[in-house]
């Protein structure tokens, strides 16, 4: 299950303006590592990959593990960009879409709120596997064996 459209407003928001923080700079770079599939809502995966393309550092080894360019005028520069000219995101995404980058989220965005959010992002749907439950069909009490030995003794009588 990805990320609703409420919550990953509020992780670009969160990228996007704590930046300069160094609280949350690790925090940041491991959200710029995960997988863009965990965003649910298009414009919002679109400009998240726009994100860590322009925050990715140049690597010398094809074996190191990214590393990103966090604070400082770069990371400025990349959001500023993305505001002045949304094609440059992708061709579908508006001004209203990128309006929501480098404003804080509030403070209600915390460290629990951060921990929810990567469960959120990597969460199985649990709707298939209640789903499934329900085609199996339901065995009648005429078709249960006994299980136990007082159950046994009250079907033998």
């Amino acid at each position: 299950m990805a990320l609703d459209t409420e919550a990953g407003k509020r992780m670009l928001q969160l990228i996007t303006s704590r930046y300069g923080d160094w609280r949350w700079r690790k925090k940041i770079e491991k959200t710029l590592s995960l997988p863009a599939t965990g965003v649910g809502d298009e414009a919002q995966r679109a400009i998240f990959r726009y994100l860590k393309q322009g925050l990715k550092a140049y690597k010398s080894r094809r074996a190191d593990p990214d590393s990103w360019i966090l604070g400082g005028y770069a990371t400025k520069e990349v959001i500023e960009r993305a505001k002045f000219n949304p094609a440059a995101v992708g061709a579908t995404i508006t001004k209203d879409d990128v309006a929501l980058l480098g404003v804080d989220p509030g403070p209600d965005v915390d460290e629990a709120w951060w921990d929810d959010m990567l469960v959120s992002w990597f969460e199985e749907p649990e709707e298939e596997e209640t789903a499934a439950e329900e085609e199996k069909p339901a065995s009648t009490p005429d078709d249960e064996t006994p299980t136990s030995d007082s159950d046994k003794k009250k079907a033998e009588v």
